[in-house]
């Protein structure tokens, strides 16, 4: 899977796509984050219906007023558009994007329920987050939300029961994905658990080293304390040695 990250800087937003793209072509993109680039009277720019494989898109931070410019994209499942200044004009999204699946508007300027009923029209999402969006601080926000869009799951990551999401809900769905990458996946497993085992495998000798250098280390101390017995010993025997001496000398000086 080609993944395009464009989240350094503050570049234009239609420059920057351009550069990234320099070396492939749009249909290779499956994930494209465009986080915290700069669009240009709000809008967006430089994106197209080439696109066409394109999965996940991320246009968190960029100064969006308007989805106007969002381009037919019929397999994106996931769209990020958190901490913006969008209104209103969903309608968009529903018309260009009929499979998306998750959607985020965290953080935009949403008030009103009625903005939100252009999102009745996409069938299949299942996710929608409004986290700090003045429409959550309505009376009934949660309950209006699930009745107007029957469709969803998970509004602000809770079901109608606040049951909270899994990991798993939040993923894009892999359906489109070929089964060539299926058996990458695969590889990519079977690789993860080798290195696994191979980590093990150096513990268990490290482990084994600590218990040679333990050994080691015994022995080394056995043979210190065993010299310096035996210097003990050579000194005990030297003063002894002196002593007899001593008294030899002063007998045979005494006669």
């Amino acid at each position: 899977m080609t993944k395009v990250s464009l989240s350094q800087g503050k570049m234009d937003m239609k420059k920057r796509i351009h550069l990234e793209l320099r070396n492939r072509t749009p249909s290779d993109v499956r994930e494209l984050v465009l986080d915290n680039c700069r669009s240009v009277e709000g809008k967006i720019e430089g994106l197209t219906a080439e696109f066409v494989n394109l999965e996940f898109l991320s246009l968190i931070n960029v100064g969006l007023i308007s989805v106007s410019n969002l381009p037919k994209l019929g397999k994106l499942k996931k769209l990020e558009l958190s901490d913006n200044r969008i209104s209103g004009g969903l309608d968009v999204l529903a018309e260009k994007l009929p499979n998306l699946t998750h959607l985020n508007l965290s953080g935009n300027k949403l008030k009103d329920i009625s903005t939100l009923e252009p999102l009745k029209k996409l069938d299949n999402l299942k996710s929608l987050d409004l986290f700090n969006c003045e429409v959550t601080n309505l009376n009934d926000y949660r309950e209006s939300v699930f009745k107007l869009l029957p469709q969803l799951t998970y509004l602000d990551g809770y079901d109608m029961e606040d049951r909270e999401a899994s990991d798993s809900d939040g993923e894009v769905d892999g359906d489109g994905v070929d089964d060539d990458e299926d058996e990458d996946g695969e590889e990519e497993d079977f690789d993860e658990e080798e290195e696994d085992e191979e980590d093990e495998e150096e513990v268990e000798g490290e482990e084994d080293d600590e218990e040679v250098s333990g050994e080691d280390e015994v022995k080394k101390k056995a043979q210190l304390y065993y010299l310096d017995f035996e210097i003990i010993v050579s000194v005990f025997n030297l003063l002894n040695f002196v002593y007899k001496g001593g008294r030899f000398w002063s007998g045979w000086r005494s006669r």
